[in-house]
């Protein structure tokens, strides 16, 4: 590869020019347009074929981890095959080496996708950007890559605003991020290895919470919550944690969107109640379904309400059976008063077991007519004077027959009567009060099971978060009121769940680790990187590495304190020389860790073993250890001494003597 993997970024919003870099030869990095939860995406272009491309890199402390390795790669092959305007298109993917300080150097991976010049859905609705045909054109939108990738086999799992881009160039929209898709073969995969559930609590099917299997119709609640977040600006549910969002997403019924937004129409109502419906055998059982009904939405024909004959929506709930009527009520209500002259004669026709018609016992014996006389029938009325013997003592037979009758009547009316009273008193009785609830022991669980104890008892928890110096974060504190009390059924309870502690530490391992592996250890710690990286020249510490902190490592600071991370830029800054004798300046560049060359020249306008120059000037930034040429001058030779001229030699020939004259 051609670029060099120990480059610092100076800004993390962009690369500097003259030191961009290129991807298996070819593509070529620009400005970072967005970071996400385990990848970077850059602006980039694809230099053989002249075209703009994005560039989707795993952040290089995620390389390493071989779930978030399969995570990105499965990104990849989901997509590859769907070809659809409305998902952004993936053009290549591979990998380049990393250097990240340690002695093996890591294999990034990265994906070539489509540019997309637009705002993500997330964006409009945080602007109040979105109207509400607006909000049904793009959920028709994302309902159409749906079904298309639904029909591929293709699962998203994770629709959201942040993963639709709406493209105000083209008016349309594109679905993003396959990183958590599944094949409809696979997709039982619903959670992790660490058993965490994969997706987003808001937008989360209740299907996907409870870790059950997900096929398309989990895509489509999610669609619908997409759509009910563009009609009223928030999604259907909103709660503390993740947790408490995903238990509303199985338990609770989402508002209305109009009690929310006055402007979204009765017929969008309809649509969004059979969208977010927790059996997915009640919702729209694919994407084509879901857009014809916004569609006659929009033109305001409702969806028909789901019948209330069908099956509890949560498999949690249980409806009891009603319970069969008294038999009692029965036995003791019919027939009385109904179809005779007075209660005696309902009750002679209770007693008749011959299962003939209700005539009194009176009329059934054949003997003549019977007259009656407003208390019962009379049989003397019917008897002539001067009977025989034998009818007269049958008469007496039949009077005291209707004597034990009529006591036999009269005893049972005051058994019924004490029946009904009882009967009366039971059924109108107050009903006992509820038995109380023992609230459990939850101090010590984790959040996720604290919450579930406390379903489990029929309470409902309310959670609240406060800072603690001994519990972890994320770990339950204890309830209000304690455990070991008792509540009614329903009522709600404070959990307490630990924010983890008020101040920490600023972890000294971060001088000589690299920026990404430092940034992972101050999120470790409840600590966040600054937005941005101060770069500075260091004599020893490489490029890329970081050389300290500010606050300075080993401070106390809050939970969540921005920390600027202070990153070597492997540069150091050449001293001025001059005027320096030749150990002094060997000494000052040996201390920066550069490598001092000498030259001797002569020169006699300066002391001999000063330095007169120096190969690169004062104050230029330089590689570490690079090789500095300082020119020493040196005294020139001593002028060659003078030629002494040789005096003559006296000759040999004697002086001649003046001679006297005269």
């Amino acid at each position: 590869m051609n670029e060099s993997p120990r480059t610092p970024l100076h800004r993390e919003d962009s690369l500097p020019v003259d030191n961009r870099r290129v991807l298996s030869g070819r593509y070529e990095l620009g400005n970072l347009i967005g970071r996400g939860g385990m990848a970077d995406v850059y602006k980039g272009t694809d230099t053989r074929l002249g075209r703009t491309v994005a560039v989707k890199l795993l952040r290089p402390d995620m390389a390493r981890d071989p779930q978030f390795q399969a995570r990105f790669k499965r990104e990849a092959q989901a997509v590859a095959a769907l070809n659809h305007p409305s998902i952004v298109a993936i053009f290549d993917t591979g990998e380049h080496m990393v250097h990240d300080g340690s002695a093996e150097d890591v294999r990034v991976p990265y994906i070539v996708m489509e540019y997309v010049e637009g705002k993500t859905l997330r964006e409009l609705i945080r602007a109040n950007d979105v109207t509400i045909d607006q909000a049904i054109d793009y959920t028709l939108g994302v309902l159409g890559a749906l079904e298309y990738s639904h029909k591929a086999g293709i699962v998203h799992r994770d629709i959201k605003p942040a993963n639709v881009m709406y493209c105000p160039g083209t008016n349309s929209v594109k679905v993003m991020d396959f990183g958590i898709a599944r094949a409809i073969a696979d997709s039982s995969a619903t959670m992790t290895q660490t058993q965490a559930v994969v997706g987003t609590a808001q937008y989360l099917s209740p299907e996907q919470a409870r870790g059950e299997t997900v096929d398309a119709r989990s895509d489509l609640y999610s669609a619908a919550c997409l759509l009910y977040e563009m009609l009223t600006s928030r999604p259907p549910f909103v709660g503390d944690s993740p947790v408490s969002v995903a238990y509303q997403h199985v338990r609770e019924i989402a508002e209305p969107a109009s009690s929310l937004n006055s402007q979204v129409s009765p017929a969008l109502d309809t649509v969004l109640a059979k969208a977010l419906q927790k059996n997915r055998a009640d919702r729209f059982q694919d994407a084509a379904a879901f857009r014809r009904a916004l569609r006659a939405a929009k033109a305001g024909v409702p969806v028909p309400a789901v019948p209330a004959s069908e099956a509890p929506t949560d498999p949690n709930d249980h409806v009891p059976e009603a319970a069969p009527p008294t038999e009692a009520f029965a036995a003791g209500g019919a027939g009385f008063l109904d179809d005779a002259p007075t209660g005696r004669l309902a009750a002679t026709n209770l007693f008749h077991g011959d299962g003939g018609p209700a005539v009194p016992l009176e009329l059934a014996d054949g003997h003549g007519t019977h007259e009656y006389d407003g208390r019962g029938y009379s049989a003397a009325a019917a008897l002539p004077l001067g009977l025989p013997p034998e009818r007269e003592r049958s008469t007496r037979q039949n009077a005291r027959r209707r004597a034990w009758i009529a006591t036999l009547v009269i005893f049972t009316l005051l058994v019924l009567a004490g029946g009904g009273l009882w009967l009366y008193q039971t059924v109108n009785r107050p009903a006992p009060a509820p038995a109380k609830v023992q609230i459990p022991s939850v101090a010590s669980l984790t959040e996720t099971a604290a919450l579930q104890e406390l379903y489990n008892a029929g309470l409902r928890p309310k959670i609240a978060r406060a800072a603690n110096d001994t519990v972890p974060k994320g770990t339950a504190v204890g309830t209000d009121p304690a455990a070991g009390g008792s509540l009614d059924p329903g009522a709600e309870i404070i959990l307490n769940v630990s924010d983890g502690p008020s101040s920490v530490k600023i972890p000294d391992s971060l001088p000589g680790k690299t920026e990404a592996a430092a940034r992972d250890i101050l999120r470790q710690v409840g600590l966040v990187g600054a937005p941005s990286t101060t770069t500075a020249n260091s004599a020893t510490v490489p490029a890329g590495i970081v050389i300290t902190s500010n606050p300075a490592p080993g401070q106390n600071v809050g939970v969540g304190t921005s920390v600027e991370l202070i990153v070597s830029t492997g540069k150091v800054v050449v001293p001025e020389l001059r005027a320096l004798t030749r150990e002094e300046a060997e000494a000052a560049l040996k201390q920066l860790g550069l490598v001092p060359s000498v030259i001797e020249m002569e020169n006699s306008q300066v002391e001999p073993g000063k330095v007169t120059d120096q190969s690169d000037p004062a104050n230029t930034a330089v590689d570490q250890g690079k090789t500095i040429t300082i020119v020493v001058a040196k005294a020139p030779p001593p002028p060659p001494p003078p030629t002494e001229t040789p005096s003559p030699t006296p000759s040999a020939t004697p002086t001649p003597k003046p001679t006297k004259k005269g």
